[in-house]
Protein backbone atom coordinates (compact mmCIF):
# COMPACT_ATOMS: atom_id res chain seq x y z
CA UNK A 1 0.00 0.00 0.00
CA UNK A 2 1.14 3.00 -0.82
CA UNK A 3 -0.09 6.46 1.42
CA UNK A 4 -1.99 6.85 4.20
CA UNK A 5 -5.10 5.63 4.60
CA UNK A 6 -8.11 7.64 4.43
CA UNK A 7 -11.70 7.32 5.50
CA UNK A 8 -14.09 8.89 4.44
CA UNK A 9 -17.73 10.14 6.62
CA UNK A 10 -20.71 10.92 4.08
CA UNK A 11 -22.61 12.83 6.20
CA UNK A 12 -26.18 15.58 6.17
CA UNK A 13 -25.74 18.56 7.71
CA UNK A 14 -27.78 17.75 10.76
CA UNK A 15 -30.59 19.90 9.54
CA UNK A 16 -34.21 19.42 11.38
CA UNK A 17 -36.98 17.45 8.69
CA UNK A 18 -34.00 17.12 6.23
CA UNK A 19 -32.44 14.22 8.16
CA UNK A 20 -33.65 10.40 8.53
CA UNK A 21 -37.23 11.21 6.57
CA UNK A 22 -38.25 7.48 6.75
CA UNK A 23 -37.13 7.11 10.19
CA UNK A 24 -38.61 10.55 11.05
CA UNK A 25 -42.68 8.89 9.90
CA UNK A 26 -42.10 6.12 12.65
CA UNK A 27 -40.77 8.64 15.54
CA UNK A 28 -41.47 11.79 14.58
CA UNK A 29 -38.99 14.54 12.98
CA UNK A 30 -37.24 16.13 16.22
CA UNK A 31 -36.72 12.32 17.48
CA UNK A 32 -34.90 11.44 14.06
CA UNK A 33 -32.84 14.65 13.67
CA UNK A 34 -31.81 13.97 17.45
CA UNK A 35 -30.68 10.61 16.89
CA UNK A 36 -28.41 11.41 13.59
CA UNK A 37 -26.96 14.16 15.15
CA UNK A 38 -25.80 12.21 18.43
CA UNK A 39 -25.18 9.37 15.98
CA UNK A 40 -23.09 11.67 13.64
CA UNK A 41 -20.91 13.28 16.69
CA UNK A 42 -20.60 9.97 18.47
CA UNK A 43 -19.31 8.28 15.17
CA UNK A 44 -16.88 11.19 14.86
CA UNK A 45 -15.46 11.52 18.01
CA UNK A 46 -14.62 7.43 17.67
CA UNK A 47 -13.07 7.71 14.35
CA UNK A 48 -11.12 10.97 14.19
CA UNK A 49 -7.37 11.56 15.04
CA UNK A 50 -6.80 7.89 14.55
CA UNK A 51 -3.28 7.70 14.08
CA UNK A 52 -3.70 4.08 11.68
CA UNK A 53 -5.78 6.54 9.55
CA UNK A 54 -6.61 10.27 8.40
CA UNK A 55 -10.11 11.28 8.43
CA UNK A 56 -12.30 13.80 6.18
CA UNK A 57 -16.01 14.21 5.92
CA UNK A 58 -18.17 14.30 2.71
CA UNK A 59 -20.48 16.61 2.85
CA UNK A 60 -24.39 17.40 1.78
CA UNK A 61 -25.18 19.88 1.04
CA UNK A 62 -21.67 21.30 -0.44
CA UNK A 63 -21.66 24.38 1.32
CA UNK A 64 -22.97 22.68 4.85
CA UNK A 65 -21.35 24.36 7.66
CA UNK A 66 -22.37 23.24 10.79
CA UNK A 67 -19.14 23.47 13.39
CA UNK A 68 -18.07 20.07 12.63
CA UNK A 69 -15.03 18.97 14.58
CA UNK A 70 -12.11 21.87 14.22
CA UNK A 71 -9.09 20.50 11.70
CA UNK A 72 -11.15 17.70 10.53
CA UNK A 73 -11.26 18.40 6.46
CA UNK A 74 -14.85 18.90 4.77
CA UNK A 75 -15.31 17.57 0.98
CA UNK A 76 -18.62 18.35 -0.66
CA UNK A 77 -20.35 15.23 -1.97
CA UNK A 78 -21.28 16.73 -5.24
CA UNK A 79 -24.53 15.45 -7.01
CA UNK A 80 -26.34 12.12 -8.62
CA UNK A 81 -27.34 9.32 -7.00
CA UNK A 82 -25.52 7.74 -3.63
CA UNK A 83 -22.75 5.84 -6.46
CA UNK A 84 -21.84 8.53 -7.74
CA UNK A 85 -21.43 10.96 -4.40
CA UNK A 86 -19.14 8.35 -3.13
CA UNK A 87 -17.27 8.58 -6.24
CA UNK A 88 -16.98 12.11 -5.74
CA UNK A 89 -15.26 11.43 -2.33
CA UNK A 90 -12.99 7.99 -3.60
CA UNK A 91 -11.51 10.46 -6.49
CA UNK A 92 -10.38 12.87 -4.03
CA UNK A 93 -8.62 10.26 -2.23
CA UNK A 94 -4.92 10.72 -3.09
CA UNK A 95 -3.86 8.18 -5.93
CA UNK A 96 -2.48 5.27 -4.32
CA UNK A 97 -4.01 5.91 -0.76
CA UNK A 98 -6.45 2.84 0.23
CA UNK A 99 -9.68 4.95 1.11
CA UNK A 100 -13.48 3.40 2.68
CA UNK A 101 -16.13 5.09 2.88
CA UNK A 102 -18.91 4.75 5.69
CA UNK A 103 -22.25 5.92 5.95
CA UNK A 104 -23.43 8.04 9.67
CA UNK A 105 -26.46 6.09 10.40
CA UNK A 106 -24.77 2.82 11.62
CA UNK A 107 -24.08 2.99 15.73
CA UNK A 108 -22.46 0.07 15.99
CA UNK A 109 -19.62 0.69 14.18
CA UNK A 110 -16.09 1.02 16.08
CA UNK A 111 -12.47 1.54 15.62
CA UNK A 112 -11.61 -2.30 14.96
CA UNK A 113 -14.22 -2.60 12.40
CA UNK A 114 -12.56 0.30 10.30
CA UNK A 115 -9.09 -1.02 11.28
CA UNK A 116 -9.89 -4.07 10.19
CA UNK A 117 -11.25 -3.28 7.16
CA UNK A 118 -8.26 -1.40 5.99
CA UNK A 119 -6.49 -4.67 7.18
CA UNK A 120 -7.96 -5.89 4.90
CA UNK A 121 -6.92 -3.99 2.01
CA UNK A 122 -3.42 -4.78 2.20
CA UNK A 123 -4.68 -8.45 0.37
CA UNK A 124 -8.00 -7.28 -1.45
CA UNK A 125 -8.65 -4.80 -4.03
CA UNK A 126 -11.67 -3.99 -2.65
CA UNK A 127 -13.76 -4.36 0.88
CA UNK A 128 -17.36 -4.39 1.84
CA UNK A 129 -19.43 -4.10 5.00
CA UNK A 130 -22.79 -5.98 4.25
CA UNK A 131 -25.65 -4.64 5.82
CA UNK A 132 -28.46 -6.39 7.16
CA UNK A 133 -30.97 -5.36 4.36
CA UNK A 134 -28.67 -6.15 1.11
CA UNK A 135 -26.92 -3.25 1.36
CA UNK A 136 -23.70 -2.14 2.53
CA UNK A 137 -22.40 0.07 5.38
CA UNK A 138 -18.83 0.44 4.50
CA UNK A 139 -16.93 0.27 0.93
CA UNK A 140 -13.30 0.33 0.29
CA UNK A 141 -10.30 0.03 -2.38
CA UNK A 142 -6.69 -0.74 -1.92
CA UNK A 143 -5.86 1.96 -4.43
CA UNK A 144 -3.80 -0.13 -6.55
CA UNK A 145 -6.37 -0.62 -9.24
CA UNK A 146 -8.96 2.29 -10.75
CA UNK A 147 -12.00 1.44 -10.85
CA UNK A 148 -14.18 3.61 -13.55
CA UNK A 149 -17.42 2.87 -12.93
CA UNK A 150 -17.58 0.56 -9.53
CA UNK A 151 -21.21 1.82 -8.53
CA UNK A 152 -22.79 1.67 -12.08
CA UNK A 153 -26.32 0.36 -12.44
CA UNK A 154 -26.39 -0.45 -8.65
CA UNK A 155 -30.09 -0.41 -6.90
CA UNK A 156 -29.76 1.46 -4.35
CA UNK A 157 -31.91 1.35 -1.03
CA UNK A 158 -32.67 -2.24 -2.24
CA UNK A 159 -31.63 -5.64 -1.35
CA UNK A 160 -29.42 -6.24 -4.11
CA UNK A 161 -26.83 -3.61 -3.64
CA UNK A 162 -23.71 -5.49 -2.61
CA UNK A 163 -24.46 -7.78 -5.21
CA UNK A 164 -24.72 -4.91 -8.19
CA UNK A 165 -21.95 -3.24 -7.20
CA UNK A 166 -19.66 -6.17 -6.64
CA UNK A 167 -21.09 -7.09 -10.07
CA UNK A 168 -19.29 -3.87 -11.56
CA UNK A 169 -15.88 -5.21 -9.78
CA UNK A 170 -15.53 -8.58 -11.23
CA UNK A 171 -11.86 -10.67 -11.67
CA UNK A 172 -10.88 -8.10 -8.27
CA UNK A 173 -10.56 -9.82 -4.97
CA UNK A 174 -12.93 -8.61 -2.77
CA UNK A 175 -12.96 -9.22 1.11
CA UNK A 176 -15.92 -8.30 3.71
CA UNK A 177 -15.93 -6.47 6.98
CA UNK A 178 -18.43 -7.31 9.95
CA UNK A 179 -22.09 -7.23 8.92
CA UNK A 180 -23.47 -4.71 10.70
CA UNK A 181 -27.23 -2.75 10.45
CA UNK A 182 -27.94 0.68 9.54
CA UNK A 183 -30.67 2.73 10.88
CA UNK A 184 -33.28 3.92 8.04
CA UNK A 185 -36.79 3.13 10.02
CA UNK A 186 -38.25 2.14 13.65
CA UNK A 187 -37.80 -1.32 12.73
CA UNK A 188 -33.81 -1.17 12.21
CA UNK A 189 -33.60 1.35 15.26
CA UNK A 190 -35.21 -0.83 17.55
CA UNK A 191 -32.98 -3.87 16.21
CA UNK A 192 -29.94 -1.53 16.21
CA UNK A 193 -30.24 -0.86 20.00
CA UNK A 194 -31.02 -4.59 20.55
CA UNK A 195 -27.00 -4.79 19.09
CA UNK A 196 -25.58 -2.08 21.12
Amino acid sequence: MSGRPLLLIMTKQPQLGAVKRRLAKGIGEVAAWQFYRRNVFDLLKRLTRVPFWRTQILITPDRARYGWPKGLRQTPQGHGDLGARMLTGLNSAPRGAPTIVIGCDIPAITMTHIRNAFIALRQADAVFGPAEDGGYWLVGFSGRRRFWRPFANVRWSSPHALADTTKNLLGSKISYAARLRDVDDVKSLVLAKGAL
